[in-house]
Protein backbone atom coordinates (compact mmCIF):
# COMPACT_ATOMS: atom_id res chain seq x y z
CA UNK A 1 0.00 0.00 0.00
CA UNK A 2 2.94 2.27 0.81
CA UNK A 3 4.42 1.73 -2.40
CA UNK A 4 1.46 2.56 -4.11
CA UNK A 5 0.81 5.97 -2.61
CA UNK A 6 4.88 6.47 -3.32
CA UNK A 7 4.45 5.58 -6.96
CA UNK A 8 1.03 8.00 -6.89
CA UNK A 9 3.06 11.05 -5.44
CA UNK A 10 5.68 10.18 -7.74
CA UNK A 11 3.93 10.54 -10.95
CA UNK A 12 1.66 13.50 -9.33
CA UNK A 13 5.26 15.30 -8.64
CA UNK A 14 6.19 14.56 -12.22
CA UNK A 15 2.66 15.63 -13.67
CA UNK A 16 3.12 19.17 -11.95
CA UNK A 17 6.43 19.97 -12.41
CA UNK A 18 6.09 19.68 -16.38
CA UNK A 19 5.45 22.75 -18.03
CA UNK A 20 3.92 23.16 -21.22
CA UNK A 21 5.70 25.06 -23.90
CA UNK A 22 3.34 26.58 -26.50
CA UNK A 23 4.23 27.82 -29.91
CA UNK A 24 3.05 31.16 -29.22
CA UNK A 25 5.31 31.56 -26.08
CA UNK A 26 8.21 30.19 -28.02
CA UNK A 27 7.57 32.35 -31.22
CA UNK A 28 7.22 35.72 -28.49
CA UNK A 29 10.58 34.83 -27.11
CA UNK A 30 12.06 34.34 -30.14
CA UNK A 31 11.41 37.96 -31.48
CA UNK A 32 12.16 39.12 -28.48
CA UNK A 33 15.86 37.51 -27.67
CA UNK A 34 16.37 37.08 -31.54
CA UNK A 35 20.06 39.20 -32.22
CA UNK A 36 18.66 39.77 -35.86
CA UNK A 37 15.52 41.47 -34.67
CA UNK A 38 17.83 43.70 -32.23
CA UNK A 39 19.72 44.47 -35.58
CA UNK A 40 16.87 45.54 -38.05
CA UNK A 41 14.75 47.65 -35.10
CA UNK A 42 18.08 49.62 -35.16
CA UNK A 43 18.89 49.57 -38.50
CA UNK A 44 15.02 51.23 -38.61
CA UNK A 45 16.26 53.81 -36.15
CA UNK A 46 19.52 54.76 -38.44
CA UNK A 47 16.94 54.83 -41.92
CA UNK A 48 14.81 57.29 -39.75
CA UNK A 49 18.21 59.53 -38.42
CA UNK A 50 18.39 59.68 -42.15
CA UNK A 51 15.52 60.79 -43.16
CA UNK A 52 16.11 63.45 -40.93
CA UNK A 53 19.46 64.65 -42.23
CA UNK A 54 17.96 64.76 -45.65
CA UNK A 55 14.74 66.89 -44.28
CA UNK A 56 17.48 69.19 -42.58
CA UNK A 57 18.56 70.77 -46.13
CA UNK A 58 15.01 72.49 -46.38
CA UNK A 59 15.86 74.02 -43.21
CA UNK A 60 18.37 77.32 -42.60
CA UNK A 61 21.93 76.24 -42.70
CA UNK A 62 23.49 78.82 -39.38
CA UNK A 63 26.94 78.99 -39.09
CA UNK A 64 28.79 81.00 -36.57
CA UNK A 65 32.82 82.32 -37.82
CA UNK A 66 35.58 83.81 -35.95
CA UNK A 67 39.25 83.87 -36.55
CA UNK A 68 42.53 85.86 -35.21
CA UNK A 69 45.74 86.73 -37.00
CA UNK A 70 48.29 87.71 -34.27
CA UNK A 71 50.31 89.46 -37.73
CA UNK A 72 49.11 90.13 -41.08
CA UNK A 73 50.70 92.57 -43.44
CA UNK A 74 48.60 95.53 -44.39
CA UNK A 75 49.18 97.85 -47.67
CA UNK A 76 47.77 100.91 -48.12
CA UNK A 77 48.18 103.60 -50.43
CA UNK A 78 50.29 107.04 -49.09
CA UNK A 79 51.79 109.87 -51.47
CA UNK A 80 51.30 107.92 -54.68
CA UNK A 81 53.21 104.41 -53.54
CA UNK A 82 52.64 101.76 -51.28
CA UNK A 83 53.26 101.67 -47.55
CA UNK A 84 53.12 98.39 -45.06
CA UNK A 85 52.39 97.67 -41.80
CA UNK A 86 52.14 94.39 -39.63
CA UNK A 87 49.38 94.21 -36.71
CA UNK A 88 47.28 92.08 -35.26
CA UNK A 89 43.43 91.39 -36.06
CA UNK A 90 40.03 89.74 -35.49
CA UNK A 91 36.52 89.56 -37.16
CA UNK A 92 33.68 87.15 -36.21
CA UNK A 93 30.04 87.17 -37.35
CA UNK A 94 27.49 84.58 -38.48
CA UNK A 95 25.95 83.67 -41.76
CA UNK A 96 22.71 81.65 -43.18
CA UNK A 97 21.71 80.24 -46.21
CA UNK A 98 17.92 79.04 -46.52
CA UNK A 99 17.06 77.21 -49.67
CA UNK A 100 14.52 79.12 -51.72
CA UNK A 101 14.34 76.03 -55.24
CA UNK A 102 16.35 73.66 -56.49
CA UNK A 103 13.63 71.93 -58.98
CA UNK A 104 12.63 69.38 -56.14
CA UNK A 105 16.17 67.66 -56.29
CA UNK A 106 16.19 68.29 -52.16
CA UNK A 107 12.25 67.04 -52.22
CA UNK A 108 12.88 64.26 -54.02
CA UNK A 109 15.93 62.97 -52.07
CA UNK A 110 13.74 63.85 -48.83
CA UNK A 111 10.82 61.83 -50.32
CA UNK A 112 13.34 58.96 -51.34
CA UNK A 113 14.83 59.02 -47.52
CA UNK A 114 10.77 58.21 -46.37
CA UNK A 115 10.59 56.06 -48.93
CA UNK A 116 13.57 53.90 -47.39
CA UNK A 117 12.68 54.08 -44.04
CA UNK A 118 9.33 52.08 -45.01
CA UNK A 119 11.93 49.52 -46.41
CA UNK A 120 13.54 48.87 -43.34
CA UNK A 121 10.76 48.71 -41.31
CA UNK A 122 9.24 46.13 -44.52
CA UNK A 123 12.46 44.26 -43.99
CA UNK A 124 11.58 43.81 -39.92
CA UNK A 125 8.82 42.81 -39.85
CA UNK A 126 9.62 40.06 -43.42
CA UNK A 127 12.66 38.99 -40.53
CA UNK A 128 9.85 38.68 -37.99
CA UNK A 129 7.41 36.54 -40.34
CA UNK A 130 10.49 34.38 -41.46
CA UNK A 131 11.84 33.54 -37.78
CA UNK A 132 8.34 32.90 -37.20
CA UNK A 133 8.28 30.18 -40.02
CA UNK A 134 11.45 28.72 -38.29
CA UNK A 135 10.28 28.71 -34.95
CA UNK A 136 6.85 26.85 -36.14
CA UNK A 137 9.07 24.26 -38.15
CA UNK A 138 11.57 23.66 -35.27
CA UNK A 139 8.84 23.03 -32.86
CA UNK A 140 7.14 20.93 -34.62
CA UNK A 141 9.80 18.90 -36.10
CA UNK A 142 10.45 18.22 -32.03
CA UNK A 143 6.71 17.37 -31.80
CA UNK A 144 7.20 14.73 -34.97
CA UNK A 145 10.70 13.35 -33.41
CA UNK A 146 9.19 13.01 -29.69
CA UNK A 147 6.07 10.60 -31.33
CA UNK A 148 9.04 8.69 -33.24
CA UNK A 149 11.31 8.73 -30.28
CA UNK A 150 8.06 6.44 -28.82
CA UNK A 151 7.28 4.56 -31.82
CA UNK A 152 10.66 3.54 -31.86
CA UNK A 153 10.66 2.52 -28.56
CA UNK A 154 7.54 0.41 -28.93
CA UNK A 155 9.29 -1.52 -31.91
CA UNK A 156 12.14 -1.68 -29.86
CA UNK A 157 9.88 -3.24 -26.59
CA UNK A 158 8.28 -5.59 -29.41
CA UNK A 159 12.03 -6.85 -31.02
CA UNK A 160 12.83 -7.62 -26.89
CA UNK A 161 9.47 -9.51 -26.70
CA UNK A 162 9.84 -11.07 -30.15
CA UNK A 163 13.62 -12.20 -29.18
CA UNK A 164 12.33 -14.01 -25.58
CA UNK A 165 9.62 -15.33 -26.69
CA UNK A 166 12.19 -16.60 -29.95
CA UNK A 167 14.71 -17.91 -27.01
CA UNK A 168 12.11 -19.65 -25.34
CA UNK A 169 11.10 -21.40 -28.23
CA UNK A 170 14.50 -22.24 -29.03
CA UNK A 171 14.92 -24.26 -25.71
CA UNK A 172 11.70 -25.79 -26.23
CA UNK A 173 12.95 -27.31 -29.35
CA UNK A 174 10.24 -25.34 -31.12
CA UNK A 175 12.36 -22.77 -32.97
CA UNK A 176 15.95 -22.91 -34.04
CA UNK A 177 18.77 -20.40 -33.48
CA UNK A 178 18.34 -18.56 -36.69
CA UNK A 179 14.67 -17.09 -35.28
CA UNK A 180 16.21 -16.09 -32.13
CA UNK A 181 19.70 -14.67 -33.99
CA UNK A 182 17.02 -12.84 -36.25
CA UNK A 183 15.52 -11.44 -33.41
CA UNK A 184 18.66 -10.03 -31.56
CA UNK A 185 19.60 -8.42 -34.80
CA UNK A 186 16.39 -6.49 -34.96
CA UNK A 187 16.59 -5.61 -31.45
CA UNK A 188 20.18 -4.19 -32.19
CA UNK A 189 18.68 -2.15 -35.35
CA UNK A 190 15.67 -0.77 -33.57
CA UNK A 191 18.12 0.78 -30.43
CA UNK A 192 20.31 2.12 -33.49
CA UNK A 193 17.22 3.94 -35.22
CA UNK A 194 15.75 4.99 -31.77
CA UNK A 195 19.58 6.66 -30.69
CA UNK A 196 18.85 8.39 -34.29
CA UNK A 197 15.20 9.92 -33.27
CA UNK A 198 16.38 11.27 -29.77
CA UNK A 199 19.65 12.52 -31.51
CA UNK A 200 16.99 14.24 -34.01
CA UNK A 201 14.89 15.43 -31.28
CA UNK A 202 17.75 16.67 -29.36
CA UNK A 203 18.95 18.58 -32.68
CA UNK A 204 15.99 20.25 -33.03
CA UNK A 205 15.52 21.26 -29.33
CA UNK A 206 18.68 22.87 -29.15
CA UNK A 207 18.37 24.80 -32.11
CA UNK A 208 14.97 26.22 -30.58
CA UNK A 209 16.36 27.03 -27.59
CA UNK A 210 18.75 29.03 -29.61
CA UNK A 211 16.13 30.82 -31.35
CA UNK A 212 14.54 31.64 -27.69
CA UNK A 213 17.70 32.84 -25.67
CA UNK A 214 16.98 30.34 -23.16
CA UNK A 215 16.96 26.80 -21.92
CA UNK A 216 14.42 24.57 -22.83
CA UNK A 217 13.63 23.03 -19.19
CA UNK A 218 13.95 18.68 -20.04
CA UNK A 219 10.50 18.42 -18.85
CA UNK A 220 8.61 20.31 -20.87
CA UNK A 221 5.77 19.36 -22.71
CA UNK A 222 4.21 20.39 -26.38
CA UNK A 223 1.67 20.74 -28.04
CA UNK A 224 1.54 17.55 -29.60
CA UNK A 225 -2.21 18.35 -32.08
CA UNK A 226 -0.37 21.29 -33.91
CA UNK A 227 0.76 19.12 -36.68
CA UNK A 228 -2.59 17.48 -37.24
CA UNK A 229 -4.80 20.73 -36.70
CA UNK A 230 -3.19 22.92 -39.44
CA UNK A 231 -5.26 23.94 -42.12
CA UNK A 232 -5.39 26.46 -44.88
CA UNK A 233 -8.29 28.07 -46.94
CA UNK A 234 -6.54 27.40 -50.22
CA UNK A 235 -9.29 29.70 -52.14
CA UNK A 236 -7.03 33.62 -52.97
CA UNK A 237 -4.26 32.15 -51.78
CA UNK A 238 -1.85 33.53 -53.74
CA UNK A 239 -4.02 36.68 -54.62
CA UNK A 240 -3.54 37.35 -50.84
CA UNK A 241 0.34 36.22 -51.08
CA UNK A 242 1.00 39.21 -53.97
CA UNK A 243 -1.53 41.72 -51.92
CA UNK A 244 0.69 40.92 -48.67
CA UNK A 245 3.98 39.54 -48.92
CA UNK A 246 7.03 41.25 -47.53
CA UNK A 247 9.90 40.70 -50.18
CA UNK A 248 7.27 42.07 -52.77
CA UNK A 249 6.06 45.18 -51.06
CA UNK A 250 10.14 46.06 -50.47
CA UNK A 251 10.70 45.82 -54.34
CA UNK A 252 7.90 47.94 -55.23
CA UNK A 253 9.27 50.51 -52.29
CA UNK A 254 12.35 50.37 -53.86
CA UNK A 255 10.90 51.48 -57.46
CA UNK A 256 9.84 54.19 -55.81
CA UNK A 257 12.84 54.77 -53.87
CA UNK A 258 15.30 54.59 -57.10
CA UNK A 259 12.35 56.43 -59.39
CA UNK A 260 12.69 59.40 -56.38
CA UNK A 261 16.37 59.34 -56.72
CA UNK A 262 16.69 59.53 -60.41
CA UNK A 263 13.93 62.50 -60.24
CA UNK A 264 16.54 64.32 -57.66
CA UNK A 265 19.54 63.90 -60.13
CA UNK A 266 17.75 65.07 -62.83
CA UNK A 267 17.02 68.49 -61.06
CA UNK A 268 20.75 68.78 -60.48
CA UNK A 269 20.92 69.91 -63.87
CA UNK A 270 19.32 73.35 -63.02
CA UNK A 271 21.04 74.83 -59.88
CA UNK A 272 19.36 76.19 -56.80
CA UNK A 273 18.38 79.32 -56.02
CA UNK A 274 19.37 80.18 -52.14
CA UNK A 275 18.72 83.13 -49.90
CA UNK A 276 21.97 84.20 -48.05
CA UNK A 277 22.45 86.56 -44.88
CA UNK A 278 25.14 87.37 -43.34
CA UNK A 279 26.55 89.85 -40.32
CA UNK A 280 30.41 90.34 -39.29
CA UNK A 281 32.37 92.33 -37.24
CA UNK A 282 35.84 93.20 -38.36
CA UNK A 283 38.04 94.85 -36.20
CA UNK A 284 41.62 95.16 -37.90
CA UNK A 285 43.18 98.49 -38.47
CA UNK A 286 39.90 100.17 -38.63
CA UNK A 287 36.98 98.80 -37.04
CA UNK A 288 33.30 98.11 -38.79
CA UNK A 289 30.71 95.55 -39.66
CA UNK A 290 30.09 93.70 -43.04
CA UNK A 291 26.03 93.20 -43.77
CA UNK A 292 25.16 91.38 -46.61
CA UNK A 293 21.64 90.20 -47.62
CA UNK A 294 20.66 88.78 -51.10
CA UNK A 295 20.17 85.72 -53.88
CA UNK A 296 22.18 83.34 -54.81
CA UNK A 297 21.89 81.54 -58.97
CA UNK A 298 23.85 78.45 -58.72
CA UNK A 299 23.90 76.46 -62.20
CA UNK A 300 26.42 73.91 -62.90
CA UNK A 301 27.94 74.57 -66.72
CA UNK A 302 30.54 71.73 -66.55
CA UNK A 303 31.21 68.88 -64.15
CA UNK A 304 33.17 66.60 -65.90
CA UNK A 305 30.17 64.55 -66.54
CA UNK A 306 29.50 63.86 -62.91
CA UNK A 307 25.94 65.07 -62.73
CA UNK A 308 24.98 62.93 -66.25
CA UNK A 309 26.35 60.00 -64.73
CA UNK A 310 24.58 60.19 -61.46
CA UNK A 311 21.31 61.03 -63.42
CA UNK A 312 21.73 57.95 -65.70
CA UNK A 313 22.83 55.51 -63.03
CA UNK A 314 19.61 56.69 -60.89
CA UNK A 315 17.75 55.98 -63.93
CA UNK A 316 19.44 52.06 -64.60
CA UNK A 317 18.68 51.38 -60.55
CA UNK A 318 15.21 52.21 -61.49
CA UNK A 319 15.02 50.08 -64.30
CA UNK A 320 16.55 47.02 -62.45
CA UNK A 321 14.41 47.38 -59.39
CA UNK A 322 11.56 47.15 -61.81
CA UNK A 323 13.11 43.44 -62.88
CA UNK A 324 13.79 42.81 -59.35
CA UNK A 325 9.93 42.77 -58.56
CA UNK A 326 9.35 41.49 -61.67
CA UNK A 327 11.57 38.51 -61.17
CA UNK A 328 10.19 38.25 -57.22
CA UNK A 329 6.63 37.84 -58.69
CA UNK A 330 7.72 35.16 -60.77
CA UNK A 331 9.44 33.49 -57.77
CA UNK A 332 6.66 33.67 -55.47
CA UNK A 333 4.12 32.33 -58.13
CA UNK A 334 6.63 29.33 -59.13
CA UNK A 335 6.45 28.88 -54.82
CA UNK A 336 3.27 29.34 -54.52
CA UNK A 337 1.91 26.55 -56.41
CA UNK A 338 4.53 24.29 -56.18
CA UNK A 339 3.61 24.20 -52.08
CA UNK A 340 -0.38 24.02 -53.16
CA UNK A 341 0.88 20.90 -55.26
CA UNK A 342 2.81 19.70 -52.58
CA UNK A 343 -0.54 19.84 -49.85
CA UNK A 344 -2.45 17.99 -51.88
CA UNK A 345 -0.06 15.31 -52.11
CA UNK A 346 0.53 14.94 -48.63
CA UNK A 347 -3.22 15.07 -48.23
CA UNK A 348 -3.04 11.44 -50.73
CA UNK A 349 -0.14 10.35 -48.96
CA UNK A 350 -1.89 10.65 -45.29
CA UNK A 351 -5.11 8.96 -46.22
CA UNK A 352 -3.31 6.18 -47.86
CA UNK A 353 -0.93 5.57 -44.99
CA UNK A 354 -4.13 5.90 -42.11
CA UNK A 355 -4.96 2.89 -44.54
CA UNK A 356 -1.82 1.23 -44.57
CA UNK A 357 -1.61 1.48 -40.44
CA UNK A 358 -4.72 -0.14 -40.26
CA UNK A 359 -4.13 -3.16 -42.58
CA UNK A 360 -0.69 -3.73 -41.14
CA UNK A 361 -2.05 -3.65 -37.56
CA UNK A 362 -4.40 -6.54 -38.53
CA UNK A 363 -1.68 -8.43 -40.31
CA UNK A 364 0.32 -7.78 -37.39
CA UNK A 365 -2.06 -9.22 -35.49
CA UNK A 366 -2.72 -12.19 -37.15
CA UNK A 367 1.05 -13.28 -38.22
CA UNK A 368 2.16 -12.70 -34.12
CA UNK A 369 -0.80 -15.46 -33.37
CA UNK A 370 0.10 -17.85 -36.21
CA UNK A 371 4.08 -17.39 -35.16
CA UNK A 372 3.26 -19.12 -31.76
CA UNK A 373 1.53 -21.72 -33.11
CA UNK A 374 4.19 -22.53 -35.53
CA UNK A 375 2.66 -21.53 -38.59
CA UNK A 376 4.62 -18.50 -40.06
CA UNK A 377 8.16 -17.95 -40.04
CA UNK A 378 9.83 -15.11 -38.24
CA UNK A 379 10.81 -13.44 -41.41
CA UNK A 380 7.14 -12.60 -41.99
CA UNK A 381 6.07 -11.80 -38.33
CA UNK A 382 9.44 -9.17 -38.77
CA UNK A 383 8.15 -8.02 -42.21
CA UNK A 384 4.49 -7.14 -40.96
CA UNK A 385 6.34 -5.44 -38.06
CA UNK A 386 8.28 -3.50 -40.57
CA UNK A 387 5.53 -2.36 -42.50
CA UNK A 388 3.48 -1.02 -39.49
CA UNK A 389 6.56 1.15 -37.86
CA UNK A 390 7.09 2.76 -41.50
CA UNK A 391 3.34 2.99 -41.67
CA UNK A 392 3.31 4.84 -38.51
CA UNK A 393 6.67 6.94 -39.03
CA UNK A 394 5.12 7.72 -42.50
CA UNK A 395 2.00 8.79 -41.45
CA UNK A 396 3.97 11.41 -39.17
CA UNK A 397 6.35 12.79 -41.65
CA UNK A 398 3.17 12.87 -43.99
CA UNK A 399 1.90 15.17 -41.30
CA UNK A 400 4.84 17.07 -40.70
CA UNK A 401 5.58 18.08 -44.31
CA UNK A 402 1.91 19.15 -44.86
CA UNK A 403 2.00 21.36 -41.85
CA UNK A 404 5.53 22.63 -43.19
CA UNK A 405 4.12 23.62 -46.31
CA UNK A 406 1.22 25.48 -45.08
CA UNK A 407 3.27 27.22 -42.26
CA UNK A 408 5.85 28.44 -45.71
CA UNK A 409 2.00 29.55 -47.35
CA UNK A 410 2.15 31.68 -44.30
CA UNK A 411 4.89 33.10 -44.75
CA UNK A 412 4.39 34.06 -47.81
CA UNK A 413 1.54 35.68 -46.79
CA UNK A 414 3.72 37.84 -44.28
CA UNK A 415 1.99 36.09 -41.09
CA UNK A 416 3.60 37.21 -37.75
CA UNK A 417 1.85 34.20 -36.16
Amino acid sequence: MQKKLLLSSLILCSFLGAQTLTLESAINKTLKNHPDVKSFTLKVKQSHSSYNSAYADFLPQINLQANYNAVQTFVFPVNGSFKTLDDDGWSAGASLKQKIWDFSRTSSKVDASKVDEEISKLSLEDLKALLVYKVKSLYELMIVQSKAINVRKQDLESKEAYYTQAKAFVNQGLKTEADASRFLSSVFLAKENLSTAQASYLKAKNSLSLYMGEEIPKNSTLQNDLIYNNTLAESSIEEEIFQNNYQLKIQTQNIDKNTLLHKSAQASHYGSIDALASYTHIDTLNSYDSKLLGVSLNIPLYSGGRTSAESQKAAISSQIATQQKASQELLLREETQSLLIDIQSYNKTIDAKKAQLLSSQKTKNVLDARYAEGLSTYIEVLDATSLMLNAQLGLLEANYLKSLAINRLQYLKGKIQ
